[in-house]
């Protein structure tokens, strides 16, 4: 009789176990991809996007594109360097480039060439095309566009935090330098603050 209770709790507590793991749910829910949602207070990609298009819409709107359109008659050629990421926080700068160059070629204003890491990788397929594409197909060398400026710049943090409350500033610097001359024609930063409550 005993061995019957025994085997009858346990026959329950299996059944309430499987009914509770059966009833929580697992939900996805697809969303815009424009739309913002910060649930952490880190970098995100709305930060992300939103810095770049600020970014780049200030410097495509100074001086120096003009200058150089009335000097050498043709749009000026960019390359996309590195953006240093210099936070406490793992961030994908390299999508964060990404977004800059998007934002670059978007404008029509400048040509983007690519960045040294694949740069290489076009070099080498070039190469092989020389043995094993037909004349008339295989791309020459000595045709790349030349960069006229590099972008380049670093992301940084400060935070502040007292009790359950926080706030983090982001600051993202870039510049854009003349690769002949070195001279700095431009340079901002955008700062992005944050204030977490748990």
């Amino acid at each position: 009789m005993k061995h019957l209770f025994s085997s009858k709790i346990n026959f329950l507590a299996l059944l309430f176990g499987i009914m509770v793991f059966g009833c929580s749910r697992h939900t996805v829910t697809r969303l815009n991809p424009s739309q913002q949602i910060d649930l952490s207070g880190r970098w995100n990609d709305s930060d992300d996007q939103m810095v770049a298009e600020s970014m780049i819409g200030d410097v495509l709107n100074r001086p120096w594109v003009a200058r150089f359109q009335a000097a050498h008659k043709r749009r000026p050629v960019v390359i996309v360097g590195f953006v240093k990421n210099k936070t406490d926080q793992h961030i994908e700068s390299d999508v964060f480039v990404t977004s800059l160059e998007e934002e670059f070629i978007r404008s029509g204003s400048v040509r983007v060439v690519q960045n040294s890491e694949f740069r290489e990788k076009l070099r080498q397929e070039r190469a092989q095309q020389q043995d094993y594409s037909s004349k008339e197909t295989a791309k020459k060398f000595g045709k790349e566009l030349g960069a006229d400026f590099m972008l380049f710049g670093k992301i940084n943090s400060v935070k502040d935090e007292y009790g359950k409350k926080k706030v983090i500033a982001y600051t993202v610097s870039l510049e854009l330098d003349d690769i002949e001359t070195n001279e700095k024609v431009w340079l901002n930063k955008k700062t992005i603050k944050k204030f977490i409550e748990n």
